[in-house]
């Protein structure tokens, strides 16, 4: 398929949509996935140093996990910025758009990197740790803090590609991050030949490095691809900053959700907690599965709300429904029919009695859960994101509204109804977004 921006005149999608959605899916699958999997050789790594550098590790990449998640919005709507001016056939655009994205993305790297190295401490002593382990945990957040402005601009450039519709970029420069930090991850914790054993520092210092080469593929790679000029337009930046700030509370609220169903499960007991730490992992695995098909929606829809051509966004809504909707229904089957193999692998023995009845419920919620993820993907490619914001601040109240009466009224099987009330909360989420899309194919 073709990805640039004087060749897109026809889509390979209006010739081939499901080939095409396909084709396009896959690269973005593959690159949410490597991340996950090279955080687990991480922790393979640093648990055979012992305990204290394990839980160093664990407390760093919790706090800079949710640093850099709040910043996703330089992806995702520089994608859909990017996206536009593609579907308009309009390169001065593209370019100056993916030129704002990337200065903004650097600028904000770098305030992200200064301010917190002041309470790196306090963070850490906030989190649990003292003694041994604090310092660890400091000297780990220090130097993966230094890699911010690699992150986001690695980010904000992923949001580029997938504008430009290249899904393949991405993945190579994914794999080629993520094989490095494995490389310098055994070099640099083990001290391997001339390497010092730096331990869970060496984690750290083996992320950052793969980071900047990361951003140094990237930059080349839309360089070859754009020619980049060092432009930096306001207008361009308060639309990023605008989308910003609906991510924003979006995120943020999302998260204040999670921890307020994480908090009730452990305050039930400790058997409760294991079984939705479980859960939870599971459901996090499977959100990489159904952004894909998010992803590769918001591409394609704001491809064709660039171009104006409302047939073609009526028939990626339909297609994107139908993939992620069938994933829904075939992950809630097999969620049910295996089980107690999920069980074995996911809880230990003890939790099996309180497991049961909340797998079953996130099982029968996966096909509206799939919908929700998709209607997203969707009014984010239209550039809807206060919809977005809106729809999922009403959700969560009424998710955490949920949680407060299972606090207070205190029902025999918690976890069970924990997550109902968040199946409720995507259930809300999903027909909303869903209407608002219907809206869009009735138009």
């Amino acid at each position: 398929m073709t990805t640039s921006t004087e060749s897109l005149n026809e889509h390979a999608y209006k010739n081939a949509p499901a080939k095409t959605f396909a084709s396009m899916s896959l690269p973005v699958l593959l690159s949410l996935i490597a991340e996950p999997l090279t955080g687990l050789v991480d922790t393979a790594f640093v648990a055979s140093l012992g305990t204290e550098p394990l839980a160093a590790l664990g407390i760093g990449t919790m706090v800079l996990t949710s640093a850099f998640w709040i910043f996703n919005f330089l992806g995702i709507g520089t994608q859909t910025e990017i996206a536009h001016c593609v579907g308009a056939q309009n390169k001065q655009d593209t370019v100056t758009t993916a030129s704002t994205a990337l200065l903004l993305a650097l600028t904000i790297g770098a305030l992200s990197t200064l301010l917190p190295l002041l309470f790196l401490p306090q963070i850490a002593t906030f989190m649990g740790a003292s003694g041994s382990m604090k310092n660890l945990a400091v000297d780990y957040m220090t130097c993966r803090i230094a890699g911010g402005p690699a992150v986001l601009f690695t980010m904000a450039a992923f949001g580029i590609f997938r504008g430009l519709q290249d899904m393949r970029t991405p993945l190579i420069v994914t794999t080629v991050i993520n094989a490095l930090n494995v490389l310098l991850d055994w070099l640099l914790i083990f001290g391997i030949g001339p390497f010092p054993a730096l331990g869970v520092t060496g984690a750290a210092l083996a992320t950052t490095i793969s980071q900047y080469v990361g951003m140094a593929l990237t930059f080349y790679a839309i360089h070859r691809k754009l020619g980049l000029k060092p432009t930096f337009d306001l207008s361009r930046c308060k639309r990023l900053l605008s989308i910003g700030w609906d991510m924003t509370v979006r995120t943020g609220l999302v998260i204040a959700f999670l921890l307020y169903c994480t908090r009730t499960a452990t305050q039930a007991g400790a058997i409760e907690g294991a079984a939705h730490q479980g859960i939870r992992q599971f459901v996090m695995f499977n959100t990489l599965l159904l952004d894909t098909f998010a992803i590769t929606g918001q591409s394609l829809t704001g491809y064709f709300k660039g171009k104006d051509d409302t047939p073609m966004i009526k028939q990626v809504i339909r297609q994107t429904f139908g993939y992620s909707f069938v994933t829904g229904v075939i992950t809630g089957a097999l969620m049910i029919a295996g089980a107690d193999i999920f069980a074995h692998y996911l809880i230990p023995p003890e939790a099996y009695t309180v497991f049961y009845g909340a797998w079953t419920v996130v099982a029968i919620f996966q096909p509206t859960n799939s919908l929700s993820y998709a209607t997203d993907g969707i009014l984010w490619g239209i550039g809807d994101f206060a919809f977005t914001r809106n729809a999922m601040c009403i959700s969560c109240l009424i998710g955490i509204g949920f949680i407060a009466l299972i606090t207070t009224f205190k029902p025999s099987q918690p976890l069970m109804w924990i997550w109902l009330a968040t199946g409720g909360m995507m259930l809300v989420r999903s027909a909303m977004g869903c209407y608002r899309c219907w809206q869009l194919t009735k138009a």
